[in-house]
């Protein structure tokens, strides 16, 4: 089984959805032949580098509401990030631009590096409140998975992996997806948003259910057919 998700650095929601669904995952018996493949979203390409705003107050801009508002509604956001496990920094966050993460994200996986990647920036992001537009912090970051700073850095330095990251947008706009996390199980079916763990269950249990079944043969006319259903296809193994 293949999941794709849409996300953003970010994106708290992303966050949250990620750790829910691996929290799935993690009760899923099958998960050892699960591959999940992050995909890159912008919710705000036009971001600073270095923005001076903090996060209340840019949230207070976006929607016309107070900071008081606002810091009320990143409590509440931060609550659902402690139900699974996560420690989320509000106060001093970093807002930036995402795209040279989404770049790096699509080198380190290109090094065996993209699980460990993306969960480190985005425990940079809403934990250790680090500039992620700081292409010096990305190095840093980078070496902490286990990847090469001096190649990180001079990756960053040029235009690499920015079609990757094009074409996952590009795609992304193909499917209509306009927020995220949005999650797609197979190319069949998907999720949006920061789901809660048991719509993750039933959807692993039903695309993996299906897959495993196959595709049905409808029979017609009065004849038997001749082939056999000893070629061990019956697993799902001959889907196409």
């Amino acid at each position: 089984m293949r999941i794709d998700i849409w996300s953003d650095y970010a994106c708290p929601f992303c966050y949250i959805g990620k750790r829910r669904l691996e929290n799935a995952l993690s009760q899923f018996p099958n998960r050892d032949q699960v591959e999940v493949v992050f995909r890159s979203f912008q919710l705000d390409p036009h971001a600073k580098v270095n923005e001076t705003k903090s996060i209340h107050e840019m949230l207070a801009s976006k929607y016309g509401m107070t900071i008081e508002k606002a810091k009320a509604m990143n409590e509440q956001l931060a609550e659902q990030a402690q139900d699974v496990g996560l420690n989320f920094q509000f106060d001093t966050m970093k807002h930036t631009n995402t795209f040279d993460s989404h770049r790096l994200s699509h080198f380190a996986s290109s090094k065996g590096k993209g699980a460990e990647m993306s969960e480190r920036l985005l425990r940079a992001y809403f934990t250790d409140s680090l500039n992620l537009g700081d292409r010096s912090v990305l190095a840093t970051l980078a070496a902490e998975v286990g990847l090469d700073q001096a190649e990180v850095t001079a990756m960053l330095e040029t235009d690499a992996y920015t079609a990757e990251v094009n074409g996952d947008i590009e795609e992304g706009s193909r499917l209509n997806i306009t927020g995220v996390p949005f999650f797609v199980f197979n190319n069949k079916y998907a999720l949006s948003g920061a789901q809660p763990g048991p719509v993750f269950t039933e959807v692993l249990d039903t695309v993996w259910a299906e897959e495993q079944a196959g595709p049905t043969l409808q029979v017609v006319g009065n004849g038997k057919s001749e082939v056999s259903t000893d070629d061990g296809c019956a697993d799902g193994s001959c889907n196409i």
